[in-house]
């Protein structure tokens, strides 16, 4: 397993476990069995929800970790295959398979990724504008996507308590809300304190949901 999706698993989990006070020990053992195992990723695909069908009180993080695991295939398992491999008609297929699987996170965590390799540090405005390309005219469904990311780029100039403010008022149809807090606190504040994580777990509706999803994240962004 790639070390910083074992990274981002574990903090993730234990902050579910701080939060809710449920113990993921077991759980954690099966994920990282699964993310380790030299198996067909539609076959780990087929594990990771078994192991959440096991596990229904994590059921909140089930298309977070098919995130970390596609992550991890794409950083670790398709060193094992042939070369061109994501350009096959096989990786095609399970594309089309899993179109409406996993979450926006993904593209997080490959500009993290990105910006390690580069050696520079995670911006929103670089995120929005150099990765995702949101102003160029052939990328207008993540312009869409990301929308309420764009008109509230002011927010890195303010604080975790109006970010929250901010995501609590957005139209719940919005593509973005379930992730916007999270997201948007991980470009805030990239190395939180623990003074911070509290801040952040007091402004959010949905601990059980924020705090891992934030704990992810800045986990995966440590070298």
């Amino acid at each position: 397993m790639d070390k910083q999706v074992e990274k981002s698993l574990n903090a993730a989990l234990q902050q579910f476990e701080k939060v809710s006070s449920e113990n993921t020990a077991e759980f954690r053992t099966r994920i990282v069995g699964i993310l380790d195992a030299d198996k067909e990723f539609m076959e780990k695909v087929d594990e990771l929800d078994e192991a959440f069908d096991d596990y229904p009180k994590l059921e909140a993080l089930r298309e977070v970790f098919f995130d970390l695991l596609m992550i991890n295939f794409f950083v670790e398992d398709v060193k094992k295959l042939e070369e061109d491999y994501l350009e096959s008609e096989e990786w095609e297929a399970i594309e089309d398979e899993t179109i409406d699987r996993g979450t926006e996170l993904l593209n997080v965590l490959l500009y993290i990724r990105e910006c390690q390799d580069e050696d520079i540090e995670p911006d929103l405005e670089d995120f929005l504008k150099e990765f995702l390309l949101v102003d160029e005219d052939e990328f207008q469904d993540e312009h869409r996507i990301y929308e309420d990311v764009i008109a509230n780029q002011m927010l890195m100039e303010s604080d975790l308590e109006e970010i929250s403010r901010v995501a609590k008022g957005l139209d719940e149809s919005s593509d973005f809300k379930e992730l916007f807090y999270p997201v948007m606190a991980f470009f805030y504040q990239q190395q939180p304190s623990e003074n911070d994580i509290e801040t952040f777990k007091a402004n959010s509706e949905d601990p059980e949901f924020d705090v891992p999803v934030y704990a992810l994240l800045t986990a995966f962004n440590q070298n």
